[in-house]
């Protein structure tokens, strides 16, 4: 099978190499190619055989039904892993609908509530909230953009600290909320409940807003499926989800992820299975069938269908 682990296309400019998706970057515009790597514990653990495609096709997907709330940064998707963009100044901030409090890790909204926050800047929790139980209103929770770690931020101390103007921040907040209702709406019309997401954005020279980046893939949003959600939460069960946790605590009973130098290889029965997911959430959310290129190297395929957007030294 063939697994794109990385890239290193020459001609395309200066390369810049994310958790997942390699960056090349030119004067006006850049490329962005999805490839299989999974990143968890801040590292690679695993590389899931056509998730890189599923990332981009989603995206792709999505920009088309979201491009009448807000311009996007899409020139063209020349190939199923590889986006070209233009290029804007990006805005520092992450804008994160909730629509549900749920979550996990130690900034997530559930575990700071259930160690005792209820004022959040912004917004105050009531009591008496249960873990993956609807809120009243979807709430922002932006965060800052950081190659390190993202830090938690409100609104009033975005404008506070001079990231955004007020008027800049309502601007973004209000088109972040469009977005997210649409995803809502055709995440259910899917069978899905879109539960939480991020989006970034950019800026153009004379001040509009672009949205940039990815949206609603399974790597930056949540999802569970609406048919079994209230049965599952009257039985005190989790909702039913597209679940990258298995793969996470694989890891976590076999080794140290965060210590270790080296990770043992994933499980192949693993790797399927999170393979398989990340197929079956494509093809529900876009109701298409999910296309499997067999036809050679997903390299040389990639660095053919990418020819036109060389540039010289």
């Amino acid at each position: 099978m063939d697994i794109l682990r990385e890239t290193d296309f020459k001609n395309l400019g200066e390369k810049k190499t994310g958790k997942v998706r390699d960056v090349y970057v030119q004067k006006d515009k850049i490329i962005l190619v999805s490839t299989d790597r999974h990143s968890s514990f801040d590292r690679i653990i695993a590389h899931i055989p056509h998730k890189g495609q599923v990332l981009n096709q989603i995206s792709a997907f999505w920009f088309k039904n979201t491009e009448d709330i807000v311009p996007n940064h899409v020139i063209d998707f020349p190939d199923p892993n590889a986006i070209v963009a233009k290029k804007y100044k990006v805005i520092p901030v992450e804008f994160v609908p909730r629509a549900y409090i749920t979550g996990s890790t130690n900034t997530s909204l559930w575990t700071l509530y259930k160690n005792g926050q209820r004022d959040f800047g912004d917004f105050t929790l009531p009591e008496g909230l249960k873990k993956n139980q609807k809120l009243e209103k979807v709430l922002l929770t932006p965060t800052t953009k950081s190659d390190e770690h993202d830090r938690p931020i409100s609104g009033k101390e975005i404008v506070a600290e001079g990231i955004l103007d007020q008027g800049t921040w309502e601007k973004v907040s209000s088109i972040a909320l469009l977005l997210f209702q649409r995803g809502q709406e055709i995440a259910r019309s899917k069978g899905l409940i879109l539960v939480d997401t991020k989006y970034e954005f950019g800026q153009t020279e004379d001040g509009n807003i672009v949205l940039i980046d990815e949206i609603h893939t399974p790597d930056s949003s949540r999802y569970w499926q609406a048919a079994t959600y209230q049965e599952r939460i009257n039985q005190g069960l989790e909702p039913e989800n597209f679940d990258k946790e298995f793969l996470r605590l694989w890891f976590k009973e076999n080794c140290d992820p965060y210590k270790d130098k080296e990770l043992p290889p994933a499980p192949q029965e693993l790797v399927a299975e999170l393979s398989r997911r990340y197929i079956q959430i494509f093809e529900q959310i876009t109701g298409e069938k999910f296309q499997i290129d067999n036809s050679g190297n997903i390299l040389e395929r990639i660095e053919k269908n990418l020819e036109k957007y060389h540039v010289s030294a």
